[in-house]
């Protein structure tokens, strides 16, 4: 199969993206409305943009009904955030803030979710994740306003709280930090399975 989109971009290619492109980590970002209500929603088109100055991607996949998700209208008006990361024991109450709840609900309440404050942002952090980046957001680059269209919210990194437990000489040690990923479908990955392979010299 081929599917040919320079000619037919009517294509739904939703579901080859996500299948494809996997597995994805989780930014679990948590914001605060304006009316002081904690949010926080799981995005799997996620990663880092920039180290020097550190900036992180996370992308809003406009959804049917063409309205921001709270998470992206909160980041609006506070302009701050936590990106948590997604451990295993994390995956259910995870998997349960990304209902549809009305802006409202406090998905930290409604998913049973522990949380704790920030340093240096006014958002919460999740008391469990492991490590927590505190984020400003950059701005908002829209790609398209269309349902299934792209909002990339670029975020400085001004803070990075790392539970010790990870640590291993100063560094994160991927095999203590127990991450998730998001495949295509209701489908998530785990990194239990891992094997070491060297840079190579030239």
């Amino acid at each position: 199969m081929f599917l040919d989109l320079t000619n037919n971009s009517n294509h739904s290619v939703y579901s080859y993206l996500v299948g494809g492109i996997s597995p994805r980590p989780i930014a679990w970002v948590s914001t605060l409305s304006s009316e002081g209500v904690a949010n926080i929603a799981p995005y799997s088109f996620f990663t880092v943009a920039s180290c020097n100055p550190p900036v992180l991607s996370v992308t809003q996949v406009n959804p049917s009904n063409n309205k921001n998700k709270d998470t992206l209208n909160n980041l609006l008006v506070t302009k701050e955030c936590v990106v948590n990361i997604v451990s295993h024991d994390l995956i259910e109450q995870m998997n349960q803030s990304g209902a549809n709840y009305s802006s409202e609900i406090s998905e930290f309440d409604a998913a049973n979710i522990s949380q704790t404050s920030s340093q240096l942002v006014h958002a919460p952090s999740v008391t469990d994740s492991k490590i927590k980046f505190e984020c400003r957001l950059r701005e908002v680059i829209t790609i398209s306003k269309e349902p299934g269209g792209g909002k990339v919210m670029l975020l400085d990194v001004i803070g990075i709280n790392i539970d010790d437990e990870v640590l291993v000489n100063g560094y994160i040690d991927p095999t203590r930090s127990n991450t998730v990923g998001k495949m295509g479908g209701d489908y998530f990955s785990t990194t239990k399975d891992k094997f070491v392979l060297k840079r190579p010299l030239f």
